[in-house]
């Protein structure tokens, strides 16, 4: 079995105890990582190696930001997304580990809808599908995980009609998301959890979200056929939620058969 999380961290820096037991506790062989708010050159790879995880980072200063760890060798780094090579924000990064093609993503927010910001997230979720289709091609086990930004159904929100709105609920943020899932790749919380009420990976700061579990879920592992056939099972940890200066998110994992 091969266990890949996904888990938007909101700082390691920050972060980095929390991340460190839950690697302790949960065992991935394979962790995604992002918005890491850290350059490359000072993401805290040490304290990773010490645990027996390789570690690749693509960092930028105080925004954005993802990493890889594997308990195997990291080879053949894709480091931006490819279509854009004006495109300077660290979002992507793909490698094989694991007998396995892994991507972790960090899509864009889009927010404030009708600006530049929510135009670059639907141009970047149109490279990701250009990109998702290429790769089918060469047949891997192949996961994009990580943080979509994207609501895909209302049954993923605590309060549908609160985010009518927002730029990861937009129609056309859906839209795009289901273009994803329509070359082939299989969502995989939702394959095992058709209608799972109060699925969250997210809950806001503000608000009091987390003890009113008022969620959305936007972090979300996307599976080739090829991994759809050994997925086992696929499951949301909240409890990293409840701990002393959490991530405004929370882990999601799957397991893959041999």
């Amino acid at each position: 079995m091969v266990k890949i999380a996904s888990w938007n961290v909101n700082s390691i820096k920050t972060r980095l105890p929390n991340v460190l037991d839950w690697l302790d506790t949960a065992a991935p062989d394979v962790l995604l990582l992002q918005e890491l708010k850290c350059q490359t050159a000072d993401f805290p790879e040490m304290e990773f190696t010490a645990r027996g995880y390789n570690a690749l980072a693509v960092g930028q200063k105080s925004y954005n930001g993802v990493a890889v760890l594997s308990r195997d060798a990291i080879r053949d780094p894709l480091q931006a997304l490819p279509g854009d090579p004006d495109d300077t924000q660290a979002r992507y990064l793909e490698v094989t580990t694991c007998g396995l093609r892994v991507a972790s993503i960090y899509l864009p927010n889009g927010n404030p809808t009708g600006t530049g910001k929510f135009d670059y997230k639907l141009a970047w979720m149109q490279r990701l599908t250009e990109h998702a289709r290429a790769i089918l091609a060469e047949e891997w086990t192949l996961v994009l995980g990580g943080d979509y930004n994207v609501i895909p159904e209302p049954l993923d929100c605590h309060d549908p009609g609160a985010w009518t709105g927002d730029a990861l609920f937009q129609p056309a943020t859906r839209a795009a998301f289901r273009g994803l899932l329509n070359l082939g790749y299989l969502e995989a919380y939702r394959a095992l959890h058709a209608a799972q009420p109060g699925a969250y990976t997210f809950w806001d700061y503000q608000g009091g979200a987390w003890p009113a579990d008022e969620g959305i879920r936007i972090d979300h592992l996307l599976l080739s056929p090829q991994a759809a056939d050994r997925l086992e099972a696929c499951e949301i940890d909240r409890d990293p939620r409840g701990k002393d200066r959490p991530s405004d998110h929370t882990p999601i994992w799957c397991s893959l058969t041999e």
